[in-house]
């Protein structure tokens, strides 16, 4: 039989999906699954989003433009300038979801080798990117006793070497909630500047910062102008995941000319999905106000249910929709295998992502799990309950 590929041996299972066949099984045997393990938001999408996919009007359905519709592109150049951010149009590319944005970046920027430096717990798909294109992820670890906040800069000067190219951050962060203060950008942006490194930069979670913070986008950093290449999607501002809409956004002309090779490869990014981001973006500030307040609710909800449970320990995220909470077990992937397979209370049961599948370093979070509060604040009720009744039981054992 022939042998598959290194890069396909190499390549992480998801930490958020991996537990789904537990999950569909438990769901056969009659149990409710409470899923906490990802980010997919339980809220409708927007009405005007969902009215122009029902109206369609085309007899075709076409290929778009590889670097999508122009019209999408202007609008989301208009989104843009609501946070300071003043671009180009030619300076957004869109992509098949912010998923494609990273894959793109990583393989336009980087050669197979190159290393680049991540904050961890990290979003696990990173990891699964930069196998896909040969590169290497060198992380620096941020703890939940500071509530994740970046490592010092001396950290991450002990990894760069002559392989080093360019830095990855998420922010607000998937998975912790962490948002970067001014200061910490701007330490970033130093270090950026200092080793000439490429800062990719995954924002799509700005529309949720839950503190009087500011959001400050490293396309919004002095001096790093065409360093920085940054991930955006609409998935979870609009509960969009399915449409696979997202963008890669650069005033970097060198880098935009490498990526288009890449869009013109797939052909173009969905269709129907331009379509209905397109809807989403104007005219919808009611809906986007409404699902704020909704997920200021649900944090307090969640992070206070958390904390009042006996061991349990959770940082208050300050933005995105998740925390990472720190569990009274000696491994949470045993405990969340076990919530799915032996446990059931009252015919129900939770679903939560293991966080060690957050690190690359060995042995890290492995009492530690990631939530995701997109359930209403019953379903968070019920699930804070049965997660505190599995943990008695699990401790029994």
């Amino acid at each position: 039989m022939p042998k598959i590929s290194q890069r396909g041996i190499d390549m992480p299972s998801s930490p958020i999906r991996k537990l789904t066949p537990l999950a569909n099984e438990a769901k056969a045997r009659g149990v409710k699954v409470y899923h906490l393990n990802i980010g997919q938001p339980d809220l409708p999408t927007p009405q005007k989003a969902l009215d122009a996919l029902k109206t369609v009007d085309r007899k075709v359905l076409e290929y778009s433009p590889s670097q999508g519709f122009l019209s999408l592109r202007e609008k989301l150049q208009r989104y843009y300038r609501k946070f300071r951010i003043e671009l180009s149009v030619n300076d957004i590319i869109v992509t098949s979801g912010g998923s494609e944005a990273v894959l793109f970046a990583f393989l336009a920027c980087l050669n197979p080798g190159d290393e680049i430096i991540v904050p961890e717990p990290a979003y696990a798909n990173y990891m699964a990117f930069a196998v896909s294109a040969g590169a290497v992820i060198k992380t620096v670890t941020s703890t939940i006793d500071t509530g994740f906040s970046l490592p010092p800069v001396e950290k991450f000067e002990e990894l760069i070497t002559e392989r080093t190219k360019a830095i990855l951050i998420c922010n607000p962060n998937n998975p912790t909630g962490y948002l970067y203060s001014r200061a910490e950008m701007n330490q970033i942006r130093d270090l950026v500047m200092k080793y000439d490194l490429y800062l990719f930069s995954d924002e799509v979670y700005r529309e949720f910062i839950y503190t009087g913070s500011p959001y400050i986008s490293a396309l919004n950093l002095d001096g790093i102008e065409n360093n920085v290449v940054l991930v955006d999607s609409v998935s979870k501002r609009y509960s969009e995941c399915g449409i696979r809409i997202g963008a890669l956004v650069t005033r970097n002309a060198d880098v935009r000319r490498a990526v288009m090779k890449f869009c013109q490869a797939r052909l173009s990014p969905p269709l129907l999905g331009q379509i209905v981001a397109e809807e989403s973006i104007e005219g919808t500030e009611e809906y986007a106000a409404d699902i704020y307040e909704e997920y200021v609710e649900r944090r307090k909800y969640l992070v206070d249910g958390l904390n009042r449970i006996d061991g349990v320990y959770s940082p208050i995220p300050m933005g995105a929709f998740y925390t990472v909470a720190k569990l009274p077990v000696d491994d949470a992937d045993k405990f969340c295998e076990w919530c799915l397979s032996d446990f059931s209370y009252e015919g129900e049961t939770v679903m939560m992502a293991p966080a060690s599948g957050f690190y690359s370093t060995p042995g890290m979070g492995r009492d530690q799990v990631r939530i995701a509060y997109v359930l209403k604040k019953e379903d968070l009720q019920r699930a804070l309950f049965i997660l505190e009744k599995a943990l008695e039981a699990y401790n029994k054992k």
